[in-house]
This record gives C-alpha cells, sequence and structure tokens, in this order.
C-alpha cells in the first residue's frame, strides 16, 4: 500500500496532506525518512513527528451545516474552525472548502479515499448552490452565468441555473474553482449577498439545522463512495 494512503486511513489527514508530510520531512519509515510513494507492508513502523501511527479508524462519514463565519480548516490555530465547531471525539477532516462567508452543506471525515475522489477535477461531480445578490438580476444574467464566465483569466464551464426568485437563483456546478460564484457574480456586476450550498453529488442538506451535523445513510454512501474495479 503507498504510504499517503496508508496515513489516510489512520483517518489523521487526506492523502494530499499527507504527501505534504512526507515531503515535509515528518514522516518516517522503519526509522528512516520515508519518500513520497514508498511503500508500507504489514509490520512496518509508520511515524508522524516521531509518534508512531495507530490502527485504522472505524470510517466516519458527516454532512454538516456550514454556518456563516466557520472556516473550513484543521488549523486548531485559527479561531472558527470547522473542527474545533463540530468537536467530534475522533480526528476528522473537511472534505474541500465553502467559504467562510458561505454557507451550507460540507462532507466531513476521516477517509481520505473519499477526499480524493471527490475532489478529482475530472469526476465532474456537481454541486448544488442558491444565492442571493443584492438586487433583481437579468434573465440575460442569468444565461450568461449558465454559458460560462470569464474570471481570473479562465472561462467556467457550462452549467444548470433557474431563476427561483427576482434575486434569487439555483446553480448546479461541476468545478470548483476560488469563490468561483462570488466571482461569477461580481463580473456580471452583481454580489452576491447569500451562498448556500444545498447538495453535493446525491447528499442532500434537507431541513439539517445551521451549525448540526448527521451521519451519511447507507444509499447516500453508495452513491457516494468510489466503485471497485
Amino acid at each position: 500500500m503507498r504510504l499517503n494512503k496508508f496515513i489516510s486511513e489512520t483517518g489523521i489527514c487526506s492523502r494530499r496532506e499527507a504527501d505534504k508530510w512526507i515531503a515535509a520531512g515528518r514522516v518516517t519509515w522503519n526509522g528512516a525518512p520515508a519518500a513520497l510513494g514508498t511503500q508500507v507492508s504489514p509490520g512496518d513502523r509508520v511515524c508522524i513527528d516521531g509518534t508512531p501511527l495507530g490502527d485504522k479508524k472505524k470510517p466516519i462519514y458527516l454532512a454538516f451545516n456550514k454556518p456563516v463565519g466557520i472556516t473550513c480548516t484543521t488549523e486548531p490555530g485559527v479561531e472558527g474552525n470547522i473542527v474545533d465547531f463540530i468537536g467530534h471525539a475522533e480526528r476528522i477532516f473537511p472534505v474541500g472548502r465553502l467559504d467562510k462567508d458561505s454557507e451550507g452543506l460540507i462532507l466531513v471525515t476521516n477517509d481520505g479515499d473519499i477526499v480524493n475522489e471527490i475532489l478529482r477535477s475530472e469526476n465532474n461531480h456537481e454541486k448544488e448552490y442558491v444565492v442571493t445578490v443584492e438586487r433583481p438580476i437579468t434573465d440575460l444574467a442569468l444565461d450568461m452565468m449558465a454559458s460560462g464566465v470569464k474570471i481570473m483569466g479562465v472561462l467556467t464551464k457550462p452549467c444548470r441555473v433557474q431563476r427561483l426568485d427576482a434575486a434569487v437563483f439555483r446553480i448546479v456546478l461541476t468545478q470548483g474553482l476560488n469563490r468561483q460564484i462570488r466571482r461569477m457574480c461580481s463580473a456580471l456586476g452583481y454580489r452576491a449577498q447569500r451562498l448556500q450550498r444545498v447538495r453535493i453529488i446525491n447528499i442532500e442538506l434537507g431541513g439539517l439545522g445551521a451549525g448540526r451535523w448527521r451521519e451519511l445513510t447507507e444509499a447516500e454512501l453508495a452513491g457516494l463512495l468510489p466503485r471497485e474495479s
């Protein structure tokens, strides 16, 4: 098993974070500095900052309704970080990000595999949002948003957009550029006042209250986890 996968399966971090730790020299393998791509066999000893890794943790998959003001980071020094807010007994981390000023659904887990599966851009996983702007938005602006808007020198992928009210619309994206929706609105002359994510792939926010979390159901997991080949 590759070292980054071995580390992520203990629930301490994602594979991506494990690669950073390995590159930074924080990981040893059988007493020697580990390298990216190291293969771990049964009985091997892997340590992080000199501390041996424990056994593989039971997978945890949570749906969390992030309130405005909570930051999607595992860094303990950041006030209002998502891990401290949830206060779970096990070490967990968010799958991707949701801006501090945004709210709604974010998945939280200790499974590094699911992080990689969801964040791979080529998988084109859908994420759905309800957006409120500061003034009535025109049909032309919504059509332009659906066709693609140039932000940060990149033309966004075509997406589905549906008006819900004069200044409220639903948008379904299959990419996740930095602050994408806010930048798309700004490029068309609008300001996103409220941005709520209501769905990730097959997981719905539903009636989950702000600041609350729940475990994913078996049916939700079946549609979310990568299928064995």
